[in-house]
């Protein structure tokens, strides 16, 4: 079994799913919402969706990204 391939997968996995959560969070800040605020208020539940989301956004990119890298000779 090769392990380069997995390895660079999992960085690619890694590297997308950071940077979809980053870019959930810095939306949410744009949003005037705060992920870190004291209790469970609307705003903190609306923060803590967008950056789920984008987190699974950025791994299913990441994963697209892969399989077209795969796919080229």
């Amino acid at each position: 079994m090769q392990r380069r391939p997995l390895l660079k997968e999992g960085f690619a996995d890694a590297i997308g799913f950071l940077g979809g959560s980053l870019a959930g969070f810095w939306i949410g800040r744009w949003l005037g919402l705060d992920i870190f605020a004291a209790g469970y208020g609307p705003g903190t539940l609306v923060a803590i969706l967008l950056v789920s989301l984008g987190g699974g956004i950025g791994l299913q990119a990441a994963k697209a990204w892969g399989a077209n890298q795969k796919n080229k000779p």
